[in-house]
């Protein structure tokens, strides 16, 4: 009888035992195995208003397994998931586990985006720029940078705040906010206009939002990069001695038309602020996002006593410089037989 109740103990503990270790198994292999093989790491987007069965769908999108998916759902109830999702950019790597991925998930462990804030001549290309990297939504983003308001509490006016972005790349979070966005583009000007970068603007005799809107127009009258310090230092010498501009790029922004290949007289005729060539001084604000090439240029300007610039004549986007009008008119001479060589009228 003895025998007969030990036999009956040691089956029933290899039963328990086998059954520990199937469910142990199955455990390890749904939860803590790395159920995530894929050969490179690809990423998830959640925006607010999803729900477990969302993020599940979103992983079984990008090729999930089906124990990994297994995995996720029992913890997703065990965690009560669906009242704790979080926004945001979330990596799913090679080799992760489902255990792992979910308390990155639960957690709000997000990947950063890389943002690329471009030198663009409109806000709206860069709205649709930046919402092409983030969740925000370009209209939204162009109507509070069109909105006064907005832009006062940026210390700003809807005419000035292009000065505020400085084009570089930087890391932020996907699901960013509105307010986020500007926030931190607020914290990266003035990480970028530091003591020593306003000492050399007041050197020139401009505010930072000053130097924007000169580097914009230096920006626009040549791509050519060593040009760009000539070209500041010719128009801080021009207002300098009171001046007009006379900047063709700007006339191009008053009419809104930066394809005129050729400016006529009866372009410079429009009543606009943003006429170089009838109002003296800086035009209101910036005519572009201006690049950090040409802000350097501007800070850091060549020194030398040209006055006047125009395109050459071998449509190289390269200048010739003069410092008499004589020597100007010679040069436009020379640019406006060509245009009319090509017919460009």
């Amino acid at each position: 009888m003895k025998r007969r109740t030990r036999t009956i103990l040691l089956a029933t503990l290899t039963v328990l035992a086998l059954l520990a270790a199937a469910v142990g198994g199955t455990a390890y292999r749904l939860f803590f195995s790395h159920a995530f093989r894929q050969a490179e790491t690809r990423y998830i987007h959640i925006r607010p208003g999803d729900t477990a069965a969302d993020v599940i769908a979103m992983l079984e999108a990008e090729g999930a397994p089906s124990h990994a998916l297994r995995g996720m759902r029992c913890l997703a109830a065990f965690y009560d998931y669906d009242r704790r999702v979080r926004s945001g950019r979330y990596a799913v790597r090679p080799g992760d586990t489902a255990f792992g991925l979910m308390r990155r998930l639960i957690t709000g462990q997000q990947t950063p985006v890389r943002l690329v804030i471009p030198s663009v001549r409109t806000l709206d290309r860069l709205a649709s720029a930046v919402s092409r990297r983030v969740m925000l939504d370009s209209a939204t983003l162009a109507r509070a940078l069109a909105d006064s308001a907005t832009c006062a509490c940026l210390g700003y006016t809807p005419q000035t705040v292009a000065a505020l972005f400085v084009p570089d790349t930087y890391e932020v979070y996907w699901d960013m906010s509105v307010d986020d966005f500007l926030a931190r583009m607020r914290r990266e000007h003035a990480r970028f206009w530091n003591e020593e970068r306003r000492a050399r603007a007041g050197a020139v005799g401009l505010t930072p939002t000053e130097v924007a809107t000169l580097a914009s127009i230096v920006d626009e009258e040549t791509a050519v990069e060593e040009e760009k310090p000539v070209v500041a230092g010719l128009y801080l010498n021009r207002l300098r001695r009171g001046m007009l501009l006379q900047a063709d790029p700007t006339v191009k922004y008053a009419w809104g038309d930066f394809g005129l290949r050729r400016i006529l007289h009866r372009h410079l005729t429009i009543d606009s602020p943003y006429n170089t060539y009838i109002y003296k001084g800086l035009p209101p604000g910036p005519i572009r996002v201006a690049s950090r090439s040409g802000i350097e240029a501007v800070l850091n300007p060549a020194r030398h006593d040209y006055l006047y610039m125009c395109a050459r004549e071998d449509f190289s986007g390269r200048h010739n410089f003069a410092s008499t009008p004589a020597e100007h008119r010679r040069n436009a001479l020379r640019y406006q037989q060509e245009l009319n060589r090509r017919r460009i009228y």
